[in-house]
């Protein structure tokens, strides 16, 4: 039986990214960012890579399955890629996870159908309760 998707070329690029960044982010967080310590494992820094893998994954999921949820987590998956792309930027050495989440962040922007505005990636930050 052949196999017929109903993903387009944008969905299935968006997927790619997603999964991409998700590995990228869960690697060098578990790795990297553990092994140099210091402002790589400060808190603020080390959830948002956690959970910019785990959206990532979320969505790339979302969009493979067809469901109709995939817009709203796009949107959240950009947000939490652009802050943090800014965040492994500030702290330096991560370029590809910066390169990656920035590549995701765009192409879940595409996906969601938001276009960027002011998008400073610092106001999207969680902050301390």
């Amino acid at each position: 039986m052949v196999r017929t998707s109903t993903l387009s070329d944008a969905m299935r690029d968006c997927v790619e990214d997603c999964q991409r960044c998700h590995a990228e982010c869960l690697e060098a967080a578990m790795n990297l960012c553990l092994d140099m310590g210091g402002s790589h494992t400060e808190p603020e820094h080390f959830r948002l890579m956690i959970s910019s893998a785990t959206l990532c994954q979320s969505a790339a999921d979302l969009l493979l399955s067809g469901s109709a949820f995939h817009e709203r987590q796009c949107a959240l998956c950009a947000v939490a890629c652009e802050a943090c792309a800014q965040s492994c930027e500030e702290i330096g050495g991560m370029e590809q996870c910066v390169e990656l989440c920035r590549r995701c962040a765009q192409s879940c922007r595409d996906m969601s159908g938001d276009t960027p505005r002011d998008r400073s990636a610092a106001k999207h930050r969680p902050t301390a309760s």
